[in-house]
């Protein structure tokens, strides 16, 4: 059998004493969540860098053309004490390989749009997975509900309880989360005036 120099075996076990740290060690594991590229700070959060790959962690497909069979536009509001937070554009979309999630942005105007080439549930989790945007009942990307803070979900100016995630989009609808530290909320959008065309 042959030797292994020393320096290659030092880093060997340098690489496993981080491992087992990471797991679980004396230093704290990173929660799940906030592995792969999510963004678990605040806002803003800018579309991903490689947006194929958050497509695919997100358990949806890239397609070579936007499909035609599904084809409706939900509009997102996310607010943070009172302020718009923006919804990047060219989410679910990879310009230089020519290819586009059926979930995607093309601004940054909050409206997502689903085109797919085939007819499927499409919900608010699967939009804000491709985004890296962790979400849950309470937790909006790095900001989190206790302790005086909350996370509200609205659709179409109603109040939605569970986990924001499991919001189906659906054609025309307004979304609105809403992340507040404190008791006032503010105004919170019923529906969205949308452009002849969509």
């Amino acid at each position: 059998m042959p030797r292994t120099p020393r320096n290659v075996l030092a880093a060997l076990l340098a690489v496993a004493a981080v491992a087992v740290l990471g797991a679980g060690g004396a230093a704290a594991a990173p929660d799940p969540r906030d592995l792969g590229g999510e963004q678990s700070g605040p806002p803003p959060w800018p579309a991903p860098a490689d947006p194929s790959a958050a497509v695919r962690e997100a358990g949806l497909e890239m397609l070579t053309a936007e499909g035609v069979v599904q084809h409706t536009h939900t509009h997102l509001d996310i607010l943070v004490d009172r302020r718009p937070v923006t919804v990047p554009a060219s989410i679910g979309i990879d310009e230089p390989g020519g290819r586009i999630s059926p979930v995607h942005t093309h601004d940054t105007t909050g409206v997502i749009h689903v085109e797919s080439p085939r007819k499927a549930v499409f919900t608010l989790g699967q939009f804000m997975a491709e985004w890296r945007v962790p979400l849950t009942a309470d937790r909006i990307g790095g900001l989190r509900a206790g302790k005086g803070s909350r996370l509200t979900a609205y659709v179409n100016g109603r109040k939605v309880g569970g986990n924001p995630a499991a919001i189906v989009l659906r054609g025309h609808d307004e979304i609105a989360l809403v992340f507040s530290r404190g008791a006032a909320t503010g105004p919170v959008p019923s529906g969205y005036d949308w452009p002849q065309g969509l």
